[in-house]
């Protein structure tokens, strides 16, 4: 992948394969929900030390109830095992068959605009409107997108100095700065609520 090295989970083995394979971004990028983002980041090396390999098309092959059972491993890979191991066999599956298992086509293939990038991811399974305007800010921001369009279509996550997703991470006090901005919007989510 072209862009600069990723700096997400604390790891240098988890975030030199974030850096270096598309799908195992695209992965993280599905487990970040429900769990530290570090953790759901880290969820790709994990699997493709358990599993041998972090290719789409092994992935979707494997055993079903052997892939949950990786998942619940010490440290486990998510919080909910069952759910997300067939959540990435889903999109590893997808990435297989309508990607020829090159999950950088997704935003690479045809020269595509940021908002065709936006629709593509959109119709990956487990990627509602948010989760795939942060990936585009990502990608955009961190990996080298340069999609006519892009800040645009990823809405509030393409602009610069935001500090609101994990595009905006590129060290510990960027990490930091996105977990107060978080924090900040659940406390006035819930102060909204009464």
């Amino acid at each position: 992948m072209v862009g600069m090295a990723l700096h997400i989970t604390g790891d240098v083995g988890a975030d030199e394969l974030l850096s270096t394979d598309a799908f195992a971004l695209l992965t993280g990028m599905l487990l970040d929900q429900q769990v530290a983002m570090e953790t759901a980041f880290a969820g790709p090396e994990k699997i493709r030390e358990r599993l041998g390999s972090i290719d789409p098309a092994t992935i979707a092959a494997a055993d079903p109830e052997e892939f949950v059972e990786l998942f619940r491993r010490t440290p486990a890979v998510h919080r909910y095992p069952g759910s997300m191991a067939g959540r990435v066999q889903a999109l590893a599956a997808a990435v297989r068959d309508d990607w020829g298992g090159d999950a950088s086509a997704i935003w690479t293939q045809g020269d595509p605009t940021g908002p065709e990038v936006l629709r593509r991811l959109l119709a990956l399974p487990g990627f509602g409107e948010q989760k795939a305007k942060i990936f585009l800010a990502l990608l955009g921001k961190q990996c080298g997108l340069e999609a006519a369009g892009w800040r645009e279509a990823a809405g509030a996550y393409g602009e610069d100095g935001s500090f609101r997703s994990v595009a905006d991470i590129t060290s510990p006090e960027s990490l930091a700065r996105v977990r107060a901005t978080k924090q900040a919007a659940k406390a006035a989510a819930k102060a909204a609520k009464g």
